[in-house]
Order: C-alpha cells, then sequence, then structure tokens
C-alpha cells in the first residue's frame, strides 16, 4: 500500500478529508492510468471519468482557469464560453496532446453510436506536462490503445505518484507524478465533497515548502554536502518550470460562475507549497461539478422549457474555498511523496520526497 503524505505525520489544512481522500471521493468519479516504461520511453495517459454514463449526451456544468499559460492543453476555450464538460479529461505529455485528443475522440464517438446519438462536434478535454527530462518525449508513444487502457482501468482508488501521465514529471526538482486529495464541507445542514486530481511538474527546488518548513533549502544543502566529488548527482530545479494540471470534481450544487472562482483557489493550494508559478510554468485547471447536468440538445423536449438549477449562496463559498486550497496542497505533497526516485535521461537522479521526511 502507498505511504501518503498523512503517513508521515503532515496533515496539510484543517478541514475534513473524504473517505479515501481522493478526486474519487465525489460519487461516481473514477480515475484510471496507462504507465509506459519502455527504454528511454517513461511516460503515460491518466483519464478522469466525470461518471459512467455519456458526458456528451448530458454534459456536466465545468468551468477552466488559466493562472500562467505556458502550456499545450486542448478544450479549455469551449469549456470557458459554454462552461459545460462533454468528455473525459485526459492527461498526457506535451507531444502527445494530438493523439490524446483523437483517441477520446474516437472513444466518445463509439459511446454515441452505440446510443443512437450521433456527433458532429466533440470537445476533448486534454491535458499536458513537459516531461522530456525523464521521458524521451519525441517518441510520442502514447496513442489510442494506451488510452484505452487507461479507460478500462478507470476506478475508485487509482494509483499515485509515478504512474500514468506523472510517469516521467519533475516537481521541485524531485519526483513529481499524479496525486489526489479530497475535503468534505457542509453547507446547508448537508455535506458536499470536493476532490482534486493533480500532475506535478513545477517548482524551483529552493522554494519547496512542506508543512510550513523551507525544507527545500535544506534538501539542497544536504545533498550537496553528500555528493561532494561524486558522479550520478541529484538534478535540481533552479527556477519555477515545467506546469501542473489540477481537476476539482464537486458535487457541490455551483454555476459555472461559481465553479471558476472555487478553482482559482487551487493556486493558493500550489502557493502554499513554495511556487511562485514562474514564466515557463502552465498552471491550468479544470474544475466540473456532478450537480446541475446540462441536457444536451438530443435529450431535450421540443418544446422550450426554463432550466432549474440549485446553487450554492454566494456566502457559503469560503468554505469551497478553503477546501480546494487545502486539497490541492496535499495532492501535490501525495504526488511527490508516492513517487519513488527515478533516472533522468542523461544519468542524473530524481530523488523521492519521501527519502527525506524520514519514518
Amino acid at each position: 500500500m502507498q505511504k501518503r503524505i498523512r503517513d508521515y505525520g503532515i496533515y496539510p489544512g484543517r478541514m475534513k478529508q473524504g473517505k479515501r481522500n481522493k478526486i474519487t471521493d465525489v460519487p461516481g468519479v473514477l480515475a484510471g492510468h496507462c504507465t509506459v516504461r519502455d527504454g528511454e520511453s517513461r511516460t503515460g495517459v491518466t483519464v478522469i471519468l466525470p461518471g459512467t454514463d455519456n458526458a456528451f449526451l448530458n454534459p456536466y456544468t465545468a468551468a477552466a482557469y488559466v493562472h500562467n499559460g505556458f502550456g499545450k492543453s486542448a478544450g479549455l476555450m469551449q469549456i470557458e464560453e459554454l462552461g459545460t464538460l462533454e468528455t473525459p479529461i485526459a492527461l498526457t505529455n506535451t507531444l502527445n496532446v494530438g493523439r490524446v485528443w483523437d483517441a477520446v475522440a474516437d472513444h466518445v464517438l463509439r459511446e454515441c453510436e452505440r446510443d443512437g446519438a450521433p456527433a458532429l462536434s466533440i470537445n476533448p478535454a486534454v491535458g499536458e506536462c513537459n516531461d522530456s527530462r525523464i521521458n524521451r518525449i519525441s517518441s510520442r508513444i502514447i496513442g489510442q490503445e494506451q488510452v484505452e487502457y487507461a479507460f478500462s482501468h478507470a476506478c475508485e482508488d487509482p494509483e499515485e505518484g509515478a504512474v500514468g501521465a506523472g510517469t516521467g514529471t519533475v516537481c521541485y526538482g524531485l519526483k513529481g507524478g499524479i496525486g489526489t486529495a479530497s475535503r468534505v464541507v457542509e453547507i446547508g445542514g448537508r455535506e458536499y465533497t470536493i476532490g482534486v486530481l493533480v500532475q506535478s511538474n513545477f517548482g524551483a527546488t529552493e522554494d519547496l515548502v512542506v508543512d510550513g518548513k523551507a525544507l527545500g533549502r535544506e534538501i539542497l544543502k544536504k545533498c550537496q554536502r553528500e555528493e561532494t566529488g561524486k558522479e550520478g548527482k541529484t538534478a535540481f530545479s533552479e527556477q519555477d518550470k515545467g506546469s501542473i494540471m489540477s481537476i476539482l470534481a464537486t458535487d457541490l450544487p455551483v454555476t459555472a460562475r461559481q465553479l471558476k472562482r472555487i478553482i482559482r483557489r487551487l493556486g493558493a493550494g500550489i502557493a502554499r507549497t513554495g511556487a511562485y508559478m514562474g514564466h515557463g510554468s502552465g498552471e491550468v485547471m479544470i474544475g466540473f461539478t456532478t450537480a446541475n447536468r446540462v441536457p444536451s440538445v438530443k435529450l431535450r423536449r421540443e418544446k422550450e422549457e426554463l432550466r432549474m438549477l440549485a446553487a450554492i449562496p454566494e456566502e457559503t463559498i469560503n468554505r469551497a474555498f478553503l477546501a480546494a486550497a487545502e486539497a490541492e496542497e496535499e495532492a501535490i505533497l501525495n504526488s511527490m511523496v508516492t513517487a519513488a526516485e527515478t533516472q533522468g535521461l542523461q544519468g542524473e537522479r530524481y530523488r523521492s520526497l519521501a527519502e527525506f521526511l524520514g519514518e
């Protein structure tokens, strides 16, 4: 069983966590990976399913936010414009966005054909991080086979660390990866869940903060003392670059506008780990709610009818803001502590955060 950040006595934030402390604590949400380790190809794909039915026929209220736009994601423009998500979300490496987009489109087309509802326009949501320090990214090895594998292995208890889209990522100069966490909020006497999944690939080593402690500086000093004159040295990141994809799921009844306000607070969780979101890093956030589904034209009656939406009172939204920030911070730390040391393409060492936390 993977040891997560709480297993080291570190409990980010103060809110109640969900049952598994994962994005899949939101009812209906699943996540799956395909991990590729073949010679110099060390990469993968991760998919997040908002539910088990066809999202194209019954889209989800959604929002997207780009804090710093050094990235190559696909599908964000329509999400921002319409406030809906009509496909699962996929994460991969920078040069495979197009191939993964094709595979997700094919997957949705097959679903629609099965459901007797031809799709003439599809907006797959695909995010990416550049994993070229560990992965021979120019090989572009991720395609339909890997995406379908990830879909077929989507579950309620996905692995974390150097798996799927996080196989070759680097975070604060240490090994990054996939991480997830969740929080429970109470509004109107009812509990709701906010879950986050990240693909971490950002941050300068010196800036890393864990549990309020400037751990990055200590790691630098420790490794410099240990490795003087040795080969195969630890690799560090001197600049905040590389990107982080953040996916937020919730069952809170919120509008697309409220959801966008909530996912913007994921940036606060990133900052809690020490990053300032530098020029060379893409901080991209996508959020969706399983409440307030938006039936597509094919499922609507011919007669025009007003849609009835439920939405939390604006004065309660601070609880969701805090939950998003806490879950993001913990998801990032989980992505690092569950990832084992990995060798880069130049023989350098990307060590695990777990090594520096002790038992």
